[in-house]
């Protein structure tokens, strides 16, 4: 097997140390009231800092974009804050992070709408989709998503300025870029996809229209800090959230090409579940004669699948999102072969240190010393 993974990669204006990504992963841990990002999770993502590149979780762009309890914001003078600690204990441990930026659309609750409706490129309520809300008593519980209200014209300009305006905000706050959230069946996906997107104007229709709301926030953060630091995430083969779209791979397509030189990554999201659906190898390649930038991949991946993605040109950066949780010494483990820890389920979403910064390195474990 090859040792690519453990080989360095420029990036936006970066020099990664390894090709091992740490991906958004939602840990609902920020401080309330106001999703203010914490030290502790300072201290979480610089344990993690040895990786070639951290992707902090997915972070609101606005108090009406978020869709889970006690999911960070970047909106906000205290985020902004909140976020600084994190990047300088990052940068401090010599590593590289970059912020996703979300708005969910549809994937929400009246809860963080005043008791409104959440948005969509049109009124679709997502079927069988639900969002965890922490109540009034702390405990979380899953909701269902109701039905939206379709945006409109104007509104979607808005949160295109409410994207343009986070990336800023993110850059102030140290990043050393941000990642668009155009995946998963949030709301830049939403409207690239005919099952969830009816419109008949300059958004909808056809696959062309589709991509513009795409295209305008990515054109939006682009100007604001450069396409260098601007990457985006994308979920061609994802179906859940009522997402199922059988021309999803062209559109993505399309839009791949039209990205192609405006972005410094495009990130490819990968189901990962135990019977999703692979990736065919022939979209891997039409994905790569349109789009000759860094590709990263996520999604189920452990060393050996790394390195033959790699060792194909199709990807070139590989992200491990889940053995991350309970590994923070990853690339260390992966090089050496030293075995990975298991993460506890019960603590993946909320709650203190216990199940997110107490998890130890492979080294301290063989000591018998604490995380």
């Amino acid at each position: 097997m090859s040792r690519r993974l453990f080989t360095p990669h420029a990036l936006a204006g970066l020099s990664l140390p390894n090709r091992i990504v740490m991906p958004p992963m939602t840990r609902a841990r920020s401080t309330q009231p106001g999703n203010v990002p914490n030290a502790l999770m300072a201290g979480y993502y610089a344990q993690r800092a040895d990786a070639g590149l951290i992707i902090a979780e997915a972070t609101q762009i606005s108090p009406t974009s978020q869709g889970y309890s006690f999911t960070p914001g970047v909106h906000s003078a205290e985020q902004v804050n909140g976020w600084r600690k994190v990047t300088d204990a990052v940068h401090t441990a010599d590593g590289r992070i970059f912020l996703q930026l979300w708005h969910v659309g549809r994937v929400s609750h009246p809860v963080f709408h005043d008791g409104g409706q959440p948005v969509a490129p049109s009124a679709l309520q997502p079927k069988g989709t639900q969002v965890w809300v922490v109540g009034d008593d702390g405990v979380g519980r899953m909701l269902d998503c109701p039905m939206p209200r379709a945006l409109a014209v104007e509104e979607i300009a808005e949160i295109v300025e409410d994207f343009r305006v986070a990336a800023r905000n993110a850059m102030t706050a140290g990043f050393d870029g941000v990642e668009i959230h155009g995946a998963n069946g949030y709301l830049v996906d939403q409207f690239l996809r005919g099952v969830s997107n009816h419109r008949d104007d300059d958004y909808g229709g056809s696959p062309q229209k589709r991509i513009r709301f795409l295209q305008e926030v990515v054109s939006a953060v682009a100007d604001e800090i450069g396409a260098e630091r601007t990457g985006i995430r994308l979920a061609p083969f994802i179906t859940f959230k009522d997402m199922a779209d059988p021309d999803i791979g062209d559109t993505i397509l399309l839009a791949a090409e039209w990205l192609a030189g405006k972005v410094a990554y495009l990130h490819l999201s990968e189901a990962d579940w135990d019977d999703a659906p692979q990736i065919p190898d022939d979209f891997r390649v039409a994905l790569r004669s349109r789009f000759a930038g860094t590709i990263i991949v996520a999604g189920r991946y452990d060393a050996a699948r790394a390195e033959a993605v790699l060792d194909a040109g199709w990807a070139d950066l590989v992200a491990f999102g889940r053995p991350y949780i309970a590994n923070p010494d990853l690339p260390a483990r992966l090089e050496h072969r030293w075995p990975l820890a298991a993460p506890d389920p019960a603590s993946l979403f909320g709650g203190t240190a216990a199940g997110y910064t107490d998890y130890p390195t492979y080294a301290a474990q063989a000591a018998g010393e604490p995380a």
